[in-house]
């Protein structure tokens, strides 16, 4: 399920490299952009994404002011804080009013690729209904705040990083060889990225048994499993 995301920042160049950055990111799309709070508050209305990417420093509003008027809605979308701002009491108050994360400016592609990636596992963790144990509510926020993702993939190589982002956008659980071919890289290097992704909990192993012969070993991210 994609994630609708709308960007609000009053640096036009900016939010068209923010919105560019989310469309690179599977699971995420940029629905729209805003450099104002009052075109901000517009496109929640028009288009109900279920993201901001949002900027404190607005020309005509402050955005945790937007941030305070959105969290009392029943279905205010989620947000993550990004702006210049390194004061404590702006870190307090996002959080206070619900921000997901808060990201310094600047900021690379890699630190919001990978905030966006916790922040859909939290979502695909908390959908539907239950109870849950303490562990995984200590689980729940530790993915939200990153930290899960972090010990799990840590400072990956990019061919590892494009086999975790393939096996995200897969419909579906991936042996080595549709890997291989998916990538264009060899099996024996699909399989060994796979089984080093395995060993650090970052990917679940499925066994598919057949009529005949050994099980085949397919590979799905570990959210999901």
């Amino acid at each position: 399920m994609t994630i609708r995301t709308l960007v609000v920042d009053d640096d036009y160049r900016v939010a068209a490299i923010h919105a560019a950055s989310i469309d690179r990111v599977p699971g995420f799309a940029c629905v729209g952009r805003a450099h104002t709070a009052s075109e901000a508050r517009a496109a929640v209305a028009e288009l109900a994404p279920e993201l901001l990417l949002l900027d404190v420093y607005l020309p005509d509003d402050d955005g945790l002011s937007l941030l305070r008027d959105l969290h009392t809605a029943a279905e205010a979308p989620g947000c993550i804080v990004i702006t210049a701002s390194r004061d404590l009491d702006t870190v307090r108050t996002a959080m206070r009013l619900g921000a997901a994360y808060y990201l310094v400016k600047p900021f690379g592609f890699a630190q919001l690729r990978d905030q966006l990636d916790a922040y859909r596992s939290w979502r695909d963790r908390t959908a539907g209904s239950g109870e849950v144990d303490q562990d995984t509510v200590d689980s729940l926020y530790s993915l939200l705040r990153g930290s899960e993702a972090t010990s799990r993939t840590g400072a990956l190589p990019p061919t590892m990083r494009k086999v975790l982002d393939t096996l995200r956008a897969a419909e579906r659980p991936l042996g080595a060889g549709e890997l291989a071919r998916a990538m264009g890289i060899s099996r024996p290097t699909a399989q060994r990225y796979l089984s080093e992704l395995h060993r650090r909990g970052a990917i679940g192993l499925e066994l598919e048994y057949g009529s005949t012969g050994r099980p085949a070993h397919r590979y799905t991210i570990a959210s999901r499993a």
